[in-house]
């Protein structure tokens, strides 16, 4: 062990190369400093899997750490606390046999980077895609997603949503239970295996945000109290689990372990930001909020390239992404229920449970792309209270859009697709909605090609535990009517079967076996990325207006002679005969011609004509959508 005078020297050394302030790093002259926050412990000790035994110094305010010269990348180790029980290090960056196996010191200098001339990523016209690693491919890996990035390039996406990979218990899982925040999984790869998808998918033009859960962890191998009580508190209620301590006594350093975290990601992994999962329940009633304080690493640790900091709000606080210096807390955008369930009530024509405050008429999917969220603190019946806050201020690119994501997918019990459930007219009609709106559209893995493979609910847990979390899902899933009789409740898949697991994983193949859903969502992304009207859309350079009971028209601004027309139906055939409604109004001395047709025959639709004559008025074909340009009057 090195004199106290020396480790200070090389922690300061080791300063601006590693960010977080615990853990295990390398040194540049060899050997491995440790450092750990535990203040309920007289004394710590790092065991190395050799069986050495090697005693960490006490720092003020709880902390040990010393310098092991013995040790360096790859070496295994717990630390042992008051000459008892061994745990694994609460800022490991790497658990090979699992959250309850040793620790793993892992050198982030040692990956080579080729993505040296990437920027990073801005939200103006992103296409997100949300991916599970471990059901994207059949391998379920790093390597095998990686080689399907130039293919989710070519169809149109630009940004991949990374569902959580902090380490968890068991073979499979969702990732959302996860316990040590700074390993990635051992399920999909090693550590630099997750660099490398980084950096291919940066020279294939995609960005790569990973979701991160700052709300709760995991009820399997989460030994944080073991090293102190103050990690989490009773002072606010979580669904998940015991709420983190962000405001409460000892939290300052429980604040800067998760924030450290959000830095690290964005600087180790080179990542192009995050997406902060349920942060209604990261509760911080201090003067300066947790979250604020997150973005801010995480832009630092960019050093210059360009992130982007999404959000899950079940509450709808527009403050979230409004900036810092005005009183927000500095994310980007957020997630946007509200277009989601108005849209699925459209589709599927049920409205239960969570779907209770939407109709999924017109005026719904009109009001989400031109202002957000619906509900901007409307009483909403379902909660029996008011809900959202004033976000008419907020640019559209702000809000995420979506027809499907993991929740919602699996939320149908039966891990169905959206278009599965659906008139294919409708879908389709709908998916022009998502992928022309101004607002952030994303994507869920398989959507693109009409996957046929469900997406569950899994997670593999010992079995008193799985016992647990299935009777939770039942329980969950009870508040839908069609899903709480006890014939439905048998037939719910067991999360914790692992064939559950095996059935959502892709069907790459189904690319070509559904050509023409896939053609539909490249030509839309085309359209969205080439043409002026949709790519350059200036903020409100739309209007819209409904026709019809389940009918509307917007209106995409240009330079003249530039607009464009979406017409979207999912009603029967609507004939306008007068039509008194400005927006459908050609430019002067042109018409109005298809630029494209949802019912296209390349789509598996049933064709299209010219929707406006002089002879008859507007008809607007049922189930379908139009996009029109103006044409030059013969």
């Amino acid at each position: 062990m090195l004199p106290a005078s020396e480790m200070t020297a090389a922690g300061a050394a080791e300063g601006e190369r590693h960010r977080v302030p615990v853990g295990a790093m390398g040194l540049p002259r060899g050997g491995v400093r440790f450092r750990v926050w535990a203040p309920r412990r007289r004394q710590v000790e790092v065991l190395l899997s050799s069986g050495s035994l090697h005693p960490l110094e006490s720092e003020e305010g709880g902390y040990f750490s010393g310098i092991v010269e013995e040790a360096g990348p790859g070496t295994r180790y717990r630390y042992r606390l008051d000459g008892g029980e061994a745990y694994p290090d609460p800022a490991s960056r790497f658990q090979p046999e699992g959250p309850h196996g040793p620790s793993e010191v892992v050198d982030p200098s040692r990956y080579r980077w080729r993505d040296s001339t990437w920027k990073g990523v801005r939200l103006e016209n992103q296409v997100i895609y949300e991916m599970h690693i471990g059901t994207f491919t059949p391998e379920g890996t790093w390597a095998s997603a990686a080689r399907e990035l130039p293919e989710l390039a070519s169809a149109g996406v630009t940004l991949l949503e990374i569902m959580p990979v902090a380490e968890f218990a068991g073979e499979f899982g969702w990732g959302y239970d996860g316990v040590d925040l700074f390993a990635p999984t051992r399920l999909y790869g090693a550590p630099d295996d997750f660099r490398r998808f980084v950096d291919e998918a940066h020279a294939a033009g995609l960005g790569v945000i990973l979701d991160v859960v700052y709300n709760h962890l995991g009820p399997d191998g989460n030994y944080l109290k073991e090293f102190s009580e103050s990690y989490f508190t009773d002072r606010y209620s979580c669904e998940w689990g015991e709420a983190i301590n962000f405001d409460g006594e000892g939290s300052g350093p429980v604040r800067e372990l998760f924030i450290a975290n959000a830095g690290y990601w964005i600087d180790e992994y080179h990542l192009d930001g995050l997406r902060l999962d349920a942060t209604q329940s990261i509760h911080d009633a201090s003067g300066s909020h947790v979250m604020a304080a997150i973005g801010r690493s995480a832009r630092a640790a960019a050093r210059g390239r360009s992130i982007v900091i999404v959000g899950e709000n079940e509450r709808q606080e527009s403050r979230l992404a409004r900036p810092v210096a005005g009183g927000g807390l500095g994310l980007d955008a957020l997630w946007n229920d509200d277009f989601h369930h108005s849209a699925a009530v459209a589709l599927t024509g049920r409205n239960e449970a969570y779907y209770t405050d939407y109709l999924g008429r017109p005026q719904e999917l009109l009001s989400a792309v031109k202002w957000g969220f619906l509900y901007q603190g409307q009483r909403y019946r379902w909660q029996g209270k008011r809900r959202g806050s004033p976000a008419l201020d907020l640019p559209p690119q702000a809000f995420v859009l979506f027809l499907e994501n993991h929740d919602q997918v699996a939320n149908s019990g039966n891990g169905a697709r959206l278009h599965l459930r659906a008139s294919p007219g409708r879908y389709r009609a709908l998916t022009a909605l998502l992928l022309l709106a101004p607002g952030t559209p994303m994507l869920f893995q398989g959507q693109e090609f009409a996957s046929s493979r469900p997406f569950l609910y899994f997670a593999d847990h010992k079995p008193e535990l799985a016992e647990l979390v299935a009777k939770g899902r039942r329980e969950f899933l009870s508040q839908f009517p069609t899903m709480a009789s006890s014939e439905m409740s048998k037939r719910l898949p067991s999360p914790h079967e692992r064939a559950t697991f095996e059935q959502c994983k892709l069907d790459l193949s189904e690319r070509e076996q559904n050509a023409g859903a896939y053609a539909l969502h490249k030509d839309l992304l085309r359209l969205r990325r080439e043409d002026p009207a949709f790519a350059l859309l200036s903020p409100r350079g739309l209007d819209g207006a409904v026709l019809g009971e389940s009918s509307m028209v917007i209106r995409f601004f240009q330079e003249p002679g530039g607009d464009r027309l979406l017409l979207v139906n999912l009603g029967r055939d609507l004939e306008l005969d007068p039509a008194p409604e400005p927006l459908l109004a050609p430019p002067e001395g042109s018409r109005w011609r298809v630029l494209w047709a949802s019912e296209d025959p390349r789509y598996g639709g049933a064709g299209f004509v010219e929707p406006d004559s002089d002879e008859t008025g507007w008809r607007i074909p049922g189930e379908s959508a139009l996009v029109l340009a103006p044409a030059a009057r013969r």
